[in-house]
């Protein structure tokens, strides 16, 4: 089987969030696994870029509206990531070194998008499916039904994955003027409250629609930025698949990135010496509890929370406990938590920063993670803690209720707690510090994390058995 991903981010190219780790491991298991996987993005100019090899693979024009656009489309050529990546060039829109953020980003999304219709429309052959991935590529299912130039690939089944449906790609309808030609009777699949939905329009146009964990697709019935009613009406055609981590990746027995390999049958040690070379790094207190933040410091995380939360844990239990914070985001959220590093020198520090290498020392030092998110489609990180034997601290909210079980449950392993909120976030740095000082159960929560399987392997073959379904 032939799978077309089509995406904005994918991992190592660009990131941004997890969409990227996702797009970045997905495919190299759905190769593994025997089938044809390749990826399409569009060609930032990022360090990946620059340090690979590339060659052209095919050349084009498009319009929109009164514009006119050169396309090119590039291949990395040694396989690098155990896929075909193919990037989309066009200058003036794609020709930068950042992924979003720019006034213009709806024209170039929908840019990028026209450019992949144009080159798959002038294939020899078809693939089998075409797999897009978020708002920024939604409208791809609708252009391949209505768009009259792309009739040729109107038979491919379609899939939308959704990583985050709170940005849904809305536009004004002058701008549905972008779009190559189209059978305007169909109008109302492009439209969501009197606007242009991308996100809607590939619910509404995908053959099949999943979200990134069972959690979160019931959770879209009732909350989902506005397209609840829209759930409910294609729930018939909607499921929940948990993201996989890429083991190869995310495994502390041989990431480069960590001061000490460790495995499952010693972890402890392991852990204890990562924890040195982290807290000697920072200024902390190796001897001491640590728990870690890493992310975007956003509302959906809960960030704003976590200068008081942490304010009320170092005055609470002073001189007992450490904090690393490792994100950017809110410049309020960044601010404050940058101004605390001077306040609690020895016990807490954040970088405001994206750094990779870090997170990874971060997991493998760190004794706990702490993750109070609003909103959580899936989330990674919670996976990689498990992996490297780091206790997850959850709100219970969409993929974090599905892959994290409280210590006081059956088989637990984590702590869970149920609001985003201060209250509940100093109950569980308390319990967080009992669990620390109790090390014969410690060590044996984190031999149950760190032998769950959280692989792609499983989820891989879910999305085929997804894609099966409609061919």
């Amino acid at each position: 089987m032939e799978i077309i991903h089509v995406s904005a981010e994918c991992y190592p190219m660009a990131k941004v969030g997890g969409l990227a780790d996702v797009v970045g491991a997905l495919p190299k298991y759905q190769n593994q696994q025997g089938h044809i996987a390749k990826v399409v993005m569009p060609m930032y100019r990022t360090k990946f870029l620059y340090e690979n090899e590339w060659e052209v693979v095919h050349k084009g024009f498009f319009s929109m509206e009164k514009m006119n656009f050169d396309f090119t489309i590039i291949k990395e050529i040694n396989n690098k990531l155990g896929f075909d990546l193919y990037c989309v060039d066009i200058n003036g829109l794609l020709d930068r070194e950042k992924v979003y953020g720019y006034d213009d980003d709806t024209e170039r999304f929908m840019a990028f998008q026209i450019a992949v219709m144009e080159w798959m429309s002038r294939w020899e052959h078809r693939p089998d499916i075409v797999h897009v991935h978020d708002h920024q590529a939604a409208l791809i299912p609708f252009m391949m039904k209505y768009c009259y130039a792309y009739t040729n690939l109107k038979s491919i089944p379609s899939i939308l994955t959704i990583h985050n449906a709170q940005y849904q790609g809305w536009m004004g309808w002058e701008k549905a003027a972008y779009l190559p030609a189209w059978d305007t009777w169909n109008w109302g699949l492009l439209d969501w409250n009197n606007t242009v939905n991308s996100l809607a329009c590939g619910i509404k146009t995908a053959y099949r629609v999943n979200t990134v964990s069972p959690g979160y697709m019931k959770e879209l019935m009732d909350e989902a930025n506005g397209l609840e009613n829209l759930f409910r009406a294609e729930y018939a055609k909607c499921t929940g698949i948990i993201n996989g981590i890429d083991y190869k990746v995310w495994n502390p027995a041989t990431d480069t990135y960590i001061m000490d390999n460790y495995s499952i049958k010693d972890a402890a040690a392991g852990k204890a010496l990562n924890k040195k070379k982290l807290c000697d790094d920072f200024g902390l207190q190796p001897n001491l509890p640590l728990i870690i933040f890493i992310g975007r410091l956003v509302h959906e995380k809960a960030a704003e929370l976590l200068p008081d939360a942490i304010n009320n844990a170092l005055q609470t239990y002073t001189g007992k406990i450490n904090f690393l914070i490792l994100g950017s985001g809110d410049p309020a959220v960044e601010n404050a938590l940058t101004q605390m590093n001077q306040q609690y020198v020895g016990y807490y520090n954040s970088q405001i920063t994206y750094n990779e290498k870090l997170s990874h020392l971060m997991y493998a030092g760190a004794d706990f993670l702490l993750m109070p998110s609003r909103v959580e489609p899936c989330g990674l990180n919670q996976l990689y803690a498990l992996r490297y034997g780091t206790v997850p601290m959850v709100r219970r909210t969409g993929g974090l209720k599905d892959t994290v079980i409280d210590i006081d449950e059956q088989g637990g392993y984590g702590l869970c707690f149920n609001y985003a909120s201060l209250y509940d976030i100093d109950i569980t740095i308390q319990r967080a510090l009992a669990l620390y000082n109790d090390t014969v159960t410690l060590n044996a929560v984190r031999k149950t994390m760190m032998a769950i399987d959280n692989s792609w392997i499983a989820s891989a073959e879910q999305y085929i058995n997804l894609y099966n379904s409609v061919r």
